[in-house]
């Protein structure tokens, strides 16, 4: 069995493989790192990376032949379990508004804005540990304390029109989106990779999960 981390262009692909692969111990998965639609469409699981700008990282996307197909075919309509991971997350919104508005994947409602802190001291991009305030239960933070400090690196955040499919906040001068979820669905705006134990069990729980 495999778990695919797609390879776009965009990502920070070495540290995520890595902690990806940390994560799947005994899982029995295998940790691929592909741009192959047709590798994508044999895996279990799939997770989707993203550093930079909402539009370039859209494009990227689009621009791998077959790709935005497949995704579709595995997740929308076969259901396979999904984490979107930084721009990754960003990219399920219906819209991004980063230089202008730029059509999504729109598989969770909501629209990309950027991060306008009411403290004008606090500087744009959040970059750094932050805690997570927990919203609602979910399988894959099982384990992950409210409070638990994971790493943020954005000047974006996706604001989720449901309120049911926002599964964590963190605070920046006002409450900002920490994590996303909606059936098969998951996204974290903060690097699961970069976040040490928490977030390889994050990680961990995900490779585990059965929606």
């Amino acid at each position: 069995m495999r778990a695919a981390l797609i390879d776009y262009g965009s990502g920070n692909l070495a540290s995520a493989a890595k902690a990806l692969a940390r994560a799947a111990g005994s899982t029995g998965l295998e940790i691929i790192t592909t741009a192959d639609p047709e590798i994508v469409r044999d895996a279990e699981r799939i997770v989707l990376p993203g550093v930079g700008a909402f539009a370039d990282c859209m494009r990227g996307l689009s621009a791998v032949p077959g790709m935005v197909d497949v995704l579709r075919e595995k997740v929308l309509k076969e259901g396979a379990p999904f984490l979107g991971i930084c721009v990754g997350m960003q990219l399920l919104a219906t819209v991004g508004r980063e230089f202008g508005d730029h059509a999504g994947l729109g598989w969770i409602a909501g629209d990309v804005v950027k991060i306008t802190p009411s403290d004008t001291a606090l500087k744009i991009p959040h970059m750094g540990w932050n805690e997570l305030k927990m919203v609602r239960s979910h399988a894959v933070l099982d384990g992950i304390p409210d409070g638990a400090n994971v790493y943020f690196v954005h000047s974006f955040q996706l604001n989720p029109a449901l309120e049911d499919d926002l599964l964590a906040t963190t605070d920046y001068g006002g409450p900002i989106t920490a994590m996303v979820g909606n059936e098969n669905i998951v996204g974290t705006q903060f690097h699961p990779e970069k976040s040490q134990a928490y977030g390889l069990r994050l990680l961990e729980n995900f490779l585990r999960w059965k929606p």
